[in-house]
């Protein structure tokens, strides 16, 4: 059902029932268009030691039911300001979005009960300043009731049939009245330098409220004086029946003796008079800036004669009867009801102002489970009727599809369906036959391409091998110094290699052997100059370069197509290659700084590096052309192994023959070798080895810049 844009105000009092029906004006939001009003009054009053209060208000609601239509508009009612919690707090600097936080910590401090037991709201009040996302000098204001206090003001209503939207304390209702109505909008108000404080007394029957506010602050309290407290006055000092009472107070100008009733009542108009006082002392001692301007009484008790003339002289305040609401208009303004009981419509009047959205202050004490159910049991027919709609379209769709199967006659389709069936029989085959064709065309297309590979790399083995033996120091000094110990070779002990199908993994276990072997060998390649490196010798090439090719071609995998060659940078190789190992020993140890792992260093690391000489490729498409180790896919030299420099002892021969050109160490058979004492140096040596198909032109390496001396 639609939301109707006006709202009802009900205020249960103890001596009878009001209710404001409003709408905010659609033409000016600062006014309050009142349509109904309703007045009923008890036989007697609640607080009447032989009244009962819950037949007396029973009574009221069934009566206002009758008169008035509800459905489809909010509902607002007030309970009284001493049966709930009313705190206000001042924040301390903070970020706006941890407020709740701060309010849920300070209700768990306030709240003297636990907080599944209340029913409990907040709001942040007006005023404050907020910058950046931090809020300083503001102020909440928080509310709370026992649940069982909840329940018992909403079971009258609840009885009745009224479904509740909005529940609120009433001195909260009566300073959004005062807020709405006798003050100026917040947004015209001055922080620094706001407006007096409005003091609004609403004289109940047993006690009345006090409502202090300013549109940015606001303090209340409740003083247990009330219209009775006179009543009783005059049944004690006289002797009256509290019916009798009660029409004397009401009217004490046409008593029978009319000074009597009022010395009657003298000691309750000084008590009243002095704990308003007394609540105003403490409002303004706890807020020093706060200034006290007019004081309005309202309740059925204000009109009592002389009061506001003695509360005024007592607090040398003005005080006067409220007899104007500026905001309120409409018909039900100029009824002879309103206008008769106008002091008693203030909390009606809040409350209208809040169910219909003028308030300043929304806090709501309805449980939110009431809300929920309340929202499910609107939305129930709207579920039913989609259910019932939905239950409609099965229907209609089956009865549709039965008489389509009704008319289905299943000799008619037989020859259309077996034509369909065998179009599909040769359409699989005709895919078939074509996904098998498609599946040996590229079978074949892929082992054209693996032989064209082996083809384009056969040569690789061949011309990393010749290019390491070229790489590795020999000494072709004529004569060759007379002993070992000088001479400046490497003896290869062994020749591994193995398939990394990442060279990543493998780099991840050597890489602080890499920053160690190559931070090491920079410096040495810039102290001694690089002894005269020539040619590799023909025969010992010649000689080794079969049985590496050989054994190449046996282990070797066709290495992945387009992988380039490594440059020597400190990021580590990245993809599929080789990792080549070196095993070997020396006996160049007699030089000083240029001994054991150093000479590797300054020898085979360096131009493993492609810091020496540039070497020849000897076979494939390439034959005969200058490249650097990188342009063959060598890089990353490691010294994964050494050991420490050990004597032994070498039987030397007596004439020093060659081996394939080369200076030797070993003599003839049967010939007396004398025995050498020499310094000996073992050590593993890996690399890593990313072949390229011969003629594409990779690259050339980027220059490490952690290398001191990197080529530009």
């Amino acid at each position: 059902m639609a939301r109707s844009p006006y709202a009802w105000g009900i205020d249960i009092g103890k001596c009878g029932l009001k209710a404001l029906r409003c709408r905010v004006s659609p033409s000016d939001p600062r006014k309050l268009v009142a349509e109904e009003i309703e007045y009923i009054e008890y036989p007697m009053m609640l607080s009447q030691a032989e009244a009962d209060p819950v037949e007396l208000v029973r009574a009221a609601l069934e009566e206002f039911v009758s008169r008035h239509q509800l459905d489809g508009e909010r509902v607002a009612v007030a309970a009284p300001g001493q049966s709930g919690l009313a705190k206000f707090i001042k924040l301390p600097p903070i970020e706006s979005k941890k407020i709740p936080d701060i309010v849920r910590y300070e209700a768990n401090q306030q709240i003297p009960f636990p907080l599944d037991q209340v029913v409990w709201d907040w709001q942040r009040l007006a005023g404050g300043i907020e910058e950046s996302g931090f809020v300083m000098d503001a102020e909440v204001a928080m509310f709370a009731m026992k649940r069982e206090q909840v329940h018992k003001a909403l079971a009258p209503l609840t009885n009745a049939g009224i479904d509740v939207d909005v529940l609120q304390l009433q001195p909260i209702a009566l300073a959004n009245m005062a807020m709405f109505d006798q003050l100026p909008p917040v947004a015209e108000i001055d922080p620094d330098s706001p407006p007096p404080s409005l003091v609004l007394v609403s004289i109940g029957v047993d006690s009345s409220d006090i409502v202090v506010t300013n549109g940015l602050r606001i303090w209340q309290r409740s003083m247990p004086i009330g219209g009775s407290s006179f009543t009783k006055a005059l049944v004690k000092e006289m002797k009256f029946t509290f019916e009798k009472a009660e029409q004397e107070k009401r009217n004490a100008v046409r008593a029978a003796d009319p000074r009597a009733v009022f010395k009657a009542m003298r000691p309750v108009f000084t008590e009243f008079a002095a704990e308003l006082q007394r609540s105003l002392n403490y409002f303004t001692g706890t807020d020093k800036s706060a200034k006290i301007g007019q004081v309005l009484l309202l309740g059925s008790a204000a009109k009592l004669r002389g009061l506001s003339d003695f509360v005024a002289k007592q607090l040398q305040l003005d005080v006067q009867r409220f007899e104007k609401f500026n905001a309120l208009e409409g018909p039900a303004v100029s009824a002879n009801a309103f206008r008769e009981h106008r002091l008693s419509f203030g909390t009606a009047y809040g409350l209208a102002l809040q169910a219909a959205g003028g308030s300043a202050l929304n806090t709501n004490l309805l449980p939110k489970e009431i809300a929920r159910d309340r929202i499910i049991a609107e939305k129930k027919p709207w579920l039913v009727a989609g259910m019932l709609g939905l239950l409609t379209a099965a229907v209609v769709n089956f009865v549709g599809m039965f008489l389509a199967w009704q008319t289905y006659a299943p000799a008619k389709y037989q020859q259309a369906f077996a034509s369909a069936d065998n179009a599909k029989a040769r359409s699989a085959a005709a895919v078939s036959a074509l996904e098998s064709i498609s599946q040996k065309q590229t079978e074949a297309a892929g082992w054209q391409r693996y032989l064209i590979q082996v083809r384009e790399r056969r040569f690789q083995s061949l011309d990393m091998t010749r290019a390491v033996m070229s790489m590795l120091p020999r000494d072709d000094r004529q004569p060759p110094p007379a002993s070992i110990a000088d001479r400046r070779e490497i003896h290869v002990d062994s020749f591994d290699m193995q398939f990394f199908p990442d060279l990543s993994t493998w780099f991840a276990g050597v890489q602080a052997n890499w920053a160690e072997t190559k931070a090491a060998a920079a410096p040495a390649a810039a102290d001694e100059p690089a002894a005269e490196q020539p040619a590799a010798d023909p025969a010992a090439t010649d000689a080794t370069a079969p049985a590496a090719d050989a054994a190449a071609a046996e282990a070797t995998p066709p290495a992945p197509e387009g992988v380039d060659g490594v440059a020597s940078t400190g990021e580590g190789p990245k993809g599929a290659g080789w990792v080549i190992q070196i095993a070997g020993h020396h006996f160049h140890n007699e030089e000083r700084g240029n001994e054991g792992e150093q000479f590797i260093r300054s020898t085979l690391v360096r131009n493993l590096l492609g810091e020496g000489d540039a070497v020849t490729v000897a076979a494939g498409e390439q034959a005969g052309e200058q490249v650097t180790a990188a342009d063959l896919g060598i890089g990353y030299p490691v010294l994964v192994a050494s050991s420490p420099i050990r004597p032994v002892e070498v039987a030397e021969a007596a004439s020093a023959p060659t081996v394939g050109g080369r200076p030797g160490m070993e003599g003839g058979p049967g010939i007396d070798r004398p025995v050498v004492r020499l310094k000996r140096y073992d050590f593993v040596l890996q690399f890593v080895w990313q072949p390229h198909t011969p003629g594409s032109r990779l690259p050339k390496p980027a220059a490490d810049p952690a290398a001191p001396d990197a080529a530009p």
